[in-house]
């Protein structure tokens, strides 16, 4: 997966204990790990994640292991501890048109991976990139609204296509969050690669059925190293 972009974790950090056995799976050197710290909630009564905890853990995982850490900011008074904690900034569905939180992100001029809202067109997705030029952006497909209501959201594969052969950014694709069925993960994320873009996002738990947000969706660790193999074989032809 040189060539390409391949990064897991959970939908929220939830410990160290947690993060280490991810952490352990050690698939790349430096992987890309994700992890959310401030979760943006459609229900109040759900896990909002562990705030700024999360970032000492990270800065404890950081001393035993050699990762990337990817997290979703939520908030310009975030800017500062994602900056000093965070290597790549992930701006979610809900954020692409939050314009004053990409001004404050470009200044960082950190990697940016961000997400296409569910209700975006290609061309509003690209103008939002424009807010962030002093950034490496890394567009994320992560499915959009349709009349399908059999997943979660619709992957709009033709879509990152286009923009994999129009433009020069990075095109990823969140299965994870497009279907929301682990047993459509791995053939979207399979899909993805086959068609030509450069890589996936997919939400990985050490125990699915114990997460504290998203469980539904994320693959175990045996499941991400399965699916890493797979994708291995079709980057190398």
């Amino acid at each position: 997966m040189s060539s390409n972009i391949f990064i897991y974790g959970p939908c929220s950090v939830e410990s160290f204990e947690q993060m280490d056995q991810v952490l352990s799976l050690s698939l790349e050197p430096n992987p890309w790990i994700r992890g959310g710290s401030f979760k943006l909630r459609t229900s109040p009564d759900s896990f909002q994640g562990l705030g700024f905890e999360t970032f000492d853990i990270i800065k404890q995982l950081k001393r035993k292991h050699d990762f990337k850490f990817v997290s979703e900011i939520t908030s310009s008074d975030q800017i500062d501890v994602f900056g000093k904690h965070v290597d790549v900034i992930m701006v979610g569905t809900r954020n692409m048109y939050n314009y004053p939180l990409l001004k404050s992100l470009n200044q960082l001029g950190k990697t940016v991976i961000l997400k296409r809202a569910f209700s975006a067109t290609v061309d509003e997705w690209l103008k939002a990139a424009d807010y962030i030029p002093n950034c490496e952006v890394i567009l994320c497909e992560r499915g959009i609204r349709t009349f399908n209501q059999k997943t979660r959201n619709t992957l709009d594969i033709g879509s990152a296509v286009w923009i994999k052969k129009n433009t020069d950014f990075k095109i990823i694709t969140d299965p994870s969050h497009a279907s929301g069925n682990k047993e459509l993960v791995i053939p979207l994320s399979l899909a993805s690669v086959a068609a030509g873009l450069d890589g996936v996002i997919v939400e990985t738990h050490p125990c699915p059925s114990e997460a504290l947000s998203d469980g539904h969706q994320a693959l175990n660790l045996d499941e991400i190293q399965s699916l890493y193999k797979k994708l291995q074989r079709i980057n190398h032809g």
